[in-house]
């Protein structure tokens, strides 16, 4: 068996199966295959990142930003601020063109921040880096076949693998999904875009216009270029080229004006596909491979991250044994419908912008009109930035299966944000009561238990203000399992079904 040597430092580990394998690999080092390689890593699990290019530099034009809730989940991990000095922090929610202010939303990071995809990429890189992930650069994944014990993965370079699992985020023409048959329903696309960074020789139509073609925009970037994001005339495929994108200029604005240099040139469009499951067997999805859409509203990678926390300790607990296999499958049950509304709800933008028809400006004016009322405008909002996430996890509170918010706590007499117990990936038990704490000694070595004071109201995006609880139980991606009262009913079956049997 060849030995591909990974381009990063190796670490030793307890899951490590074998010299030439590790315990998780990943198809892909975008940003959902860099998140989930941190979030494993922080669990102690021996993760690989097999990637095709030879260093994190993007090829192509990517939009970037990244919205309210992935603030948090960095925040969560202790991460957020890497991201904030070097972005610009915006508005940056919106439906159909029409800008959602979310700023009286109730959380910490009540904005969106406007970075581009290759330095999310680089500071997550230096993330995964830090945490001593290995990567296999210029390479890709070719193939693999299951068994009982594990995957056996090969590698363009001839060398082979072995993994317990396979994780495929390698992007929306994935190998990885091909290869273990899971259907990608939905639809084929109508329209194509160009977006590209470009100089002009001439002094150009700054800021959106929207007509016959669709909707188009010019706007200048931080290093004094133009940014020129265009729908083109007919629905083209390929590579694009400055030609190509000079012919599009004319099409809309009757001149190119003088458009030279380009540092990326890009084509998207607005076909919209999800995998019909998110895990077969030893093999999983993430990110662009499991789910695609237009990038209006800026929801793709934001998704991406947000599968990535979901199922990192899920991953773990499963590797490590602590769980049965079956706790995957709760990854596609929570994250399926997460994207399957974010391709609603680009599919219907679209719809809106496509044409500068008379029946459809007046739908965007309604729309708009709509979305101006606070009530509308929160609710979107929070949609739009992630806020709203609620997992189905049955009757009950109506914190159970939403975020946890970020609290400003008293803990053992010193102030302290919640956000700070989630840095190391670790569940969390917090009891806010009077009564003793509850007995879970035999989930110590998984959850913390915490005993908190809080005084303030408890208030949740698109819902307001809820009842005080005594007692939550926190998942590591943030998300609330279990709300209870001083007597913890139900919490061991809770305990159970998220972290494993009694030890």
């Amino acid at each position: 068996m060849p030995i591909l040597l990974p381009t990063t430092r190796s670490r030793t580990s307890a899951t490590r199966t074998a010299a030439t394998g590790h315990a998780v690999v990943i198809a892909g080092g975008g940003p959902t295959g860099l998140m989930l390689a941190a979030e494993l890593a922080l669990a102690q699990i021996d993760v690989a990142i097999v990637e095709r290019r030879a260093s994190q530099d993007l090829g192509g034009m990517r939009a970037g930003g990244l919205h309210a809730r992935s603030i948090e989940i960095l925040d969560q991990r202790g991460v957020a601020e890497r991201f904030l000095r070097e972005g610009q922090i915006v508005q940056l929610a919106g439906f159909a063109w029409t800008k959602l202010d979310i700023s009286d939303l109730p959380t910490r990071h009540a904005y969106g921040l406007a970075l581009r995809q290759s330095h999310i990429e680089r500071i997550l890189a230096y993330w995964a880096d830090e945490l001593a992930v290995p990567v296999y650069r210029n390479c890709e994944v070719t193939g693999f076949a299951q068994d009982e014990m594990g995957i056996d993965i090969a590698l363009s370079s001839g060398g082979t693998l072995r993994a317990n699992y396979l994780v495929g985020c390698d992007g929306g023409r994935s190998l990885v999904r091909k290869i273990v048959g899971i259907d990608f329903a939905g639809s084929d696309p109508t329209l194509s875009n160009l977006m590209a960074e470009v100089e002009m020789r001439e002094e150009p139509a700054w800021g959106l216009r929207h007509d016959a073609l669709g909707y188009h925009g010019l706007s200048k970037t931080e290093s004094g270029r133009v940014l020129v994001v265009v729908t083109e005339a007919m629905r083209e495929r390929g590579e694009p080229s400055l030609r190509d994108l000079g012919e599009a200029l004319v099409a809309v604005y009757g001149t190119d004006f003088g458009v030279k240099n380009p540092t990326r040139i890009s084509r998207f469009t607005d076909a919209a596909r999800q995998a019909a499951s998110y895990r077969r067997g030893r093999v999983l999805l993430a990110g662009d491979a499991a789910h695609i859409h237009h990038s209006v509203g800026g929801q793709g990678l934001n998704t991406g991250l947000q599968d990535a926390v979901n199922l990192g300790w899920k991953l773990a607990q499963v590797v490590k044994g602590i769980s049965p296999p079956n706790l995957l499958d709760t990854y596609h049950t929570e994250r399926h419908p997460v994207a399957a509304r974010v391709l609603r709800n680009t599919r219907a933008q679209i719809a809106l912008l496509r044409r500068a028809e008379d029946g459809l400006i007046a739908a965007r004016e309604v729309m708009s009109e709509l979305l101006a009322m606070d009530e509308p405008r929160r609710r979107f909002g929070a949609m739009m930035s992630g806020l709203d996430i609620s997992y189905d996890l049955g009757e009950g509170h109506a914190l159970l299966g939403r975020r946890m918010p970020d609290l400003d706590l008293m803990v053992d007499g010193r102030p302290l944000r919640l956000f700070t117990l989630l840095h190391d990936a670790q569940a969390l038990l917090l009891n806010f009561g009077e009564a003793p704490d509850l007995d879970i000694a035999s989930w110590a070595d998984r959850v913390n238990l915490i005993r908190a004071g809080y005084d303030g109201a408890w208030e949740l995006p698109a819902i307001g203000q809820v009842v005080a609880p005594k007692a939550v139980l926190v998942r590591p991606d943030g998300h609330v399992a279990w709300v209870g009262d001083d007597r913890g009913c139900g919490l061991a079956e809770a305990l159970t079904r998220w972290f494993g049997p009694a030890a």
